[in-house]
């Protein structure tokens, strides 16, 4: 349990800082036991902290205690050799205190802003098991390099329904090991242009899946939902969503784009970290990121692709046998959206699509056969309405029932984990808070598959108009 994003530990070194900072201006007979008391429960606080690592959020607090426990044990030293203390006057004394306690309130606040992400607990009937596995593509050549011979490459996380799960060791969020985990979160953060401390607490997460746990017991085949991350993004970024999906019984394919996600570790441990920059030139970046579009619609085809010999068993995997092909959805989160809709458009396999603040990167709008969620960000006057009249023009061209749910008090990034661990602010995550984003994509996007793939029953669009104001279309 936490508080603040401080563990019972980080909490009683917080509370020792306070007391040791104020001690001085406490009554006479309270301030020598004060200050003796917080100074031990601040040294052990330090000490274990020290020996099993201590968080970067957490150096002003223990830096402010230590300058703090310093003067504390000078008076008291100074006290029992009977020479008399001189105590500084208040005004003089007064700025140090203040520098302690914005020190303690500065460590924190960062514990707030940027805690270890906490991850749902998946609320399904099955609990949620996942596996990494590297496909190349032999008939695809990779263009983002200009080595002969060199394919395609992608590297996929699998969450799906697996049996109880009671006791099993919970993966890592960003990778598969430590030290991927780590390299992943560098990656991020050079992308994002912030310091590779900020994301450490992501590095450290686990999430609530089992690796290599077995699939759940049966013979049921499982609908399958491939994902696309976001432009930079990388395979676990909805991994809260995924975990949810797969104790739904559900399978997600979650793909890591190579030379486009931040970073992507192969399995012979090579970092590929992304190549994608803006030029500054509107008309040169829509021209490549047209073409990014193109590379990871073929992406998700080759998948599903590669699912299917799985499923036969042509290929190793623990769902030989489980997977339904024949219900399978495109989605993906806004660059990866864009995706979704290329790779159902030109592949007939996909059953559905599903756009998480996202839009067309077709240079010409073109009819889906299948039926659409597009879920959108709260767009206000006069921002990115070129992001709305795109896609209106293709769900316009709908040939199945396709929907537009735009979510209120939302922003781009609600759709994914990023709420979990980046700082509540309204323009970056939304004003719903932690929690409520990735449970509303999940519920929402949960309606829409279960009606689409599955067929219950029931009006989808009263569904989905309790979490937002919706548009169907055709209109």
């Amino acid at each position: 349990m936490t508080i603040l994003g401080l563990s019972p530990l980080e909490i009683l070194a917080v509370l020792a800082t306070v007391a040791l900072v104020l001690a001085r201006w406490l009554p006479p007979p309270a301030r020598r036991p004060v200050a003796t008391a917080a100074g031990a429960v601040f040294a052990v606080c330090a000490v274990v902290l020290a020996v099993s690592g201590v968080r970067w959020q957490l150096v002003p607090v223990l830096a402010a205690g230590g300058v703090a426990l310093a003067f504390a044990v000078f008076v008291l030293m100074r006290g029992r050799t009977g020479r008399p203390v001189r105590r500084a006057r208040w005004w003089a004394a007064l700025p140090g205190a203040v520098a302690g306690l914005g020190l303690v309130v500065a460590g924190t606040g960062a514990s707030w802003a940027l805690p270890l992400p906490a991850f749902p607990r998946p609320p399904g009937a099955y609990a949620a098991g996942t596996t990494v596995v590297q496909w190349t593509d032999a008939d695809r050549d990779e263009t983002a390099t200009a080595k002969a011979g060199d394919q395609r490459t992608v590297v996929v996380q699998l969450w799906y329904p697996s049996g109880d799960s009671t006791g099993a060791r919970q993966s890592r969020y960003l990778g598969r090991t430590a030290e991927e985990a780590r390299i992943v979160a560098g990656g991020a953060a050079d992308y994002l242009g912030v310091p590779g401390f900020m994301l450490d607490e992501v590095a450290r997460a686990h999430a609530r899946s089992a690796p290599e746990a077995p699939v759940a017991g049966g013979s049921e085949r499982f609908p399958v939902v491939l994902f696309s991350p976001g432009l930079g993004g990388v395979r676990t970024q909805n991994t809260a969503w995924a975990e949810d999906l797969a104790s739904r019984g559900y399978v997600v394919a979650g793909v890591d784009h190579p030379y486009d996600s931040a970073v992507v570790v192969l399995d012979d441990g090579r970092a590929v970290r992304t190549r994608l920059a803006a030029t500054g030139d509107d008309a040169e970046d829509e021209r490549r990121a047209a073409g990014w579009t193109a590379v990871r619609a073929g992406d998700l085809s080759f998948v599903l692709t590669q699912l299917g010999r799985m499923h036969s068993g042509e290929i190793q995997g623990p769902l030989t046998g489980r997977l339904d092909l024949e219900r399978a959805a495109a989605t993906g989160h806004s660059l990866g959206g864009a995706a979704a809709l290329q790779a159902a458009r030109q592949d007939a396999r996909f059953a559905a699509v599903i756009v998480l603040d996202g839009y067309p990167r077709d240079p010409v709008a073109r009819p889906f056969r299948q039926p659409v969620l597009a879920l959108t960000h709260d767009i206000g006057p006069g921002e990115e309405q070129d992001y709305l009249s795109r896609l209106t023009r293709v769900l316009d061209l709908s040939e199945a029932a396709s929907y537009r749910l735009t979510v209120p008090g939302s922003a781009h990034l609600t759709f994914t984990d990023a709420p979990l661990y980046l700082p509540p602010l309204p323009s970056l995550i939304g004003s719903a808070g932690r929690t409520a984003g990735p449970r509303l994509t999940s519920a929402v996007t949960t309606a829409f598959l279960d009606a689409t793939l599955r067929g219950k029953g029931g009006d989808l669009a009263k569904t989905l108009s309790a979490y937002g104001e919706l548009t169907t279309y055709p209109p």
